[in-house]
């Protein structure tokens, strides 16, 4: 029989509906970051970096882009013949066929794999935060405490707890409760939606609460633990932890990169992320070009201007181009004279000559004030930007764009020109 210490679940499925056009034809956990990375290199590279070598990843939501990414696991050294990488989507069962419908209802629908290798222990991840993370001395953690479950958890602003799941602990760490997204939370230590369970506590809470709609962690299986007086503890986390879940913190924690003493540290030899890459040429920035704080991707040409921005790889900036405050991510090209301004640019964009990006006054979105918010201007894969146009702020832009779709040229701020990709 297989035996592994601890194996890790990877919660990859998500659709990740707060990036909006960003995620209309792609999984969040694959939406690139830093110039280099995708969001999912993260917890891959905190497995590696931290003795796991089995991990499951379960997709659902738009899965080519991340199953693709992750092949069988080589830059990760998950090729392996024991453990290794799995991708684990929802499959046809004899009696059934049933898409995840929560994060424990997912796991539960892998206990045979879980099973096969016959772990002490289960590591729960999800593929959509950005941190490094030993997950080795949190389970030293686990077992100093003799815990059944052990909740990751970070200070956060009072002001902002009641967006997560905050837990109360006595002085011993150990949990004495626990609330999902309370109202007035009582508490600022929040669960990062990561843990670790004792293999025999976790199988258990899956199986008697299978049956609940939409089986979640925060809602049942931690509860249920709870009620059954099983020793929970708090690990709490000190180190950087974003959770990129809104075109803000996506934009700020890629803006945070390039600061002059970075708070998140992409070049620590100790702890490397890694990630798929292609062999492709290196950089190209001509005699005219001026670039001040940024990340340039490999490949990528620059004949214009890039100040404080995060460029991926295989970018063409043109002549007269200026770039600003903006990610620009793989195999967009940016015309001659246009001005880009605090905008997120998805991957395979061509934005045409002479045109304005994030101009005007910052008016809400009309369509989704929530999701298009921060002053951005937000265009989605595979778009295409007609020459000498002018784009507003709190926009956003998909599909193959004609002049004819901006009235006297122009997307004024807060307004939403959708040709293919998001759904409602």
């Amino acid at each position: 029989m297989i035996k592994k210490e601890m194996i890790a679940m990877l919660l990859a499925g998500g659709q990740g509906s707060r990036l909006g056009v960003l995620t209309a034809n792609v999984a969040k956990p694959a939406v690139a970051f830093g110039g280099k990375y995708r969001i999912i290199d993260f917890p891959l590279s905190n497995c590696i970096n931290s003795g796991v070598d089995t991990v499951g990843v379960l997709t659902q939501y738009q899965p080519l882009r991340l199953n693709t990414h992750i092949g069988i696991g080589i830059p990760w050294d998950l090729d392996r013949n024991v453990g290794g990488v799995s991708i684990l989507p929802p499959y046809e069962k004899s009696t059934s066929s049933e898409w995840y419908t929560g994060t424990a209802n997912a796991i539960y629908q892998n206990l045979r794999y879980m099973e096969y290798y016959n772990p002490d222990y289960v590591l729960i991840l999800g593929g959509d935060h950005i941190y490094k993370m030993d997950y080795e001395v949190m389970l030293d953690f686990h077992k100093a405490n003799n815990a059944d479950v052990t909740l990751a958890t970070i200070p956060v602003p009072m002001e902002e707890a009641s967006r997560f799941g905050v837990v109360i602990t006595d002085d011993k760490k150990q949990i004495q409760e626990f609330e999902e997204k309370p109202e007035h939370p009582r508490s600022n230590l929040a669960s990062m939606g990561i843990y670790i369970f004792s293999w025999p506590v976790l199988k258990e809470a899956l199986l008697k609460m299978k049956d609940q709609p939409g089986c979640d962690f925060g809602k049942h299986i931690i509860p249920y633990c709870h009620e059954k007086g099983k020793r929970i503890f708090a690990y709490e986390f000190n180190g950087y932890w974003k959770d990129v879940g809104t075109l803000g913190s996506y934009w700020e924690s890629n803006m945070e990169l390039i600061d002059l003493i970075p708070v998140f540290n992409l070049y620590e030899e100790f702890w490397k992320i890694y990630t798929q890459t292609d062999r492709i040429r290196p950089q190209y920035i001509s005699g005219s070009a001026v670039i001040d704080t940024a990340i340039i991707g490999e490949a990528t040409e620059v004949y214009g201007e890039v100040h404080d921005s995060v460029i991926g790889s295989g970018v063409v900036i043109e002549e007269g181009a200026i770039v600003r405050d903006s990610i620009i991510m793989g195999s967009s090209r940016i015309g001659a004279g246009t001005i880009v301004d605090k905008s997120i640019i998805a991957e395979n964009v061509v934005v045409g000559k002479n045109c304005k990006l994030g101009v005007g006054e910052e008016l809400p979105n009309k369509i989704k004030p929530d999701v298009y918010a921060f002053g951005l201007v937000t265009i989605g894969d595979d778009s295409v930007i007609p020459d000498g146009v002018e784009i507003g702020k709190n926009t956003a832009i998909s599909g193959e764009t004609e002049l004819s779709d901006y009235p006297d040229n122009k997307l004024m701020s807060g307004e939403t020109l959708i040709k293919v990709g998001e759904r409602e």
